[in-house]
């Protein structure tokens, strides 16, 4: 998994934020401001606006914005110390007590503040009532040699080729974490999304119990794991068939091949490339009234019979 190294634990002096004392955390209802400082000190700026004001992406190219309770209590759970500044409303205020309580122990900086500004600093209505300010995990390549561990572990994983929307990676990355599913790979590719703030926003904490990868390209990728050992499954719109892509009963006293399953872009499918490089392809049957589930919904249906299943 990705490692944090601890930040500097206070803002410059003139940033306006609040910084927890040493001592411990806020009572509910104090504002987080010295006795006698101006009420316009309270809507004083956070650090995280951009150009004109704007709160709307990231303060730093190495930071995400985590949304939603469910998101901040993953990455608080499995990396605490990766968490720089924290942002909530007063309803969401009363249920992280102990978050609060070892920000303030950190001197870390977290502050209550009103919905519209909330909003602001989010960069969508779609908050949740708290927003945590983190590093973002950098996005390593694999060795060929990890390729074979996770191959010899029998870990199965999870390549997609190009999906270009946040969203639909952030949902992808919210159903492999539920079923287990240990890792996903990405291309290095303009066109791929990248794990940003509205993809941790929809997967709803799911990234911080996967590994993301990052791969130079897809098809030499796949054929360096099917030489490890994986059953490099590709998902096409047509052409292959779901009873396809179970593999033969093992001989006895051997294991099944781990399976990799690769999912294509939103509007092209798999590119010819990386479709070539697959062992082979899976088709999910439907009514032929539509010519396909959205990625996201195809993936969970994938992940659950090739996958999971196992």
């Amino acid at each position: 998994m990705a490692s944090f190294s601890r930040p500097n634990p206070r803002p410059p002096e003139d940033s306006g934020e609040f910084v927890a004392p040493a001592s411990g955390m806020r009572r509910r209802g104090e504002s987080g401001l010295p006795p006698g400082a101006p009420a316009a000190a309270k809507a004083a700026p956070t650090g995280d606006e951009g150009p004109g004001g704007s709160r709307s992406g990231p303060a730093r190219h190495d930071e995400l914005k985590l949304c939603g309770l469910a998101a901040v209590r993953a990455r608080f759970a499995r990396e605490p110390g990766s968490i720089k500044r924290l942002f909530f409303d007063r309803d969401t205020g009363q249920r992280i007590g102990v978050i609060c309580k070892v920000l303030a122990r950190e001197k870390k900086i977290y502050r209550q503040v009103e919905p519209a500004e909330l909003e602001k600093i989010a960069g969508s209505v779609h908050h949740g009532g708290i927003v945590a300010v983190v590093y973002a995990p950098p996005l390593r390549t694999p060795s060929v040699a990890e390729i074979q561990a996770w191959a010899k572990r029998g870990e199965g994983l999870l390549v997609l080729d190009r999906i270009g929307n946040a969203h639909n990676l952030g949902a992808v990355a919210r159903t492999a974490a539920f079923f287990g599913v240990p890792r996903l790979v990405i291309p290095d590719d303009p066109a791929a999304a990248r794990p940003n703030d509205a993809a941790y926003r929809v997967a709803e904490g799911g990234f911080e119990h996967l590994e993301v990868w990052r791969v130079p390209g897809l098809p030499a990728f796949a054929r360096e794991l099917a030489a490890a050992g994986f059953e490099v499954i590709g998902a096409a719109t047509r052409g292959g068939k779901l009873g396809q892509a179970r593999s033969a009963e093992p001989a006895k006293g051997t294991h099944p091949k781990p399976v990799a399953l690769v999912l294509g872009n939103e509007e092209q499918g798999l590119a010819p490339d990386v479709t070539a490089a697959c062992t082979r392809l899976v088709t999910i049957p439907g009514s032929g009234k539509v010519e396909s589930l959205n990625v996201s919904v195809a993936a969970a249906v994938l992940m659950w019979e090739l996958l999971a299943r196992k």
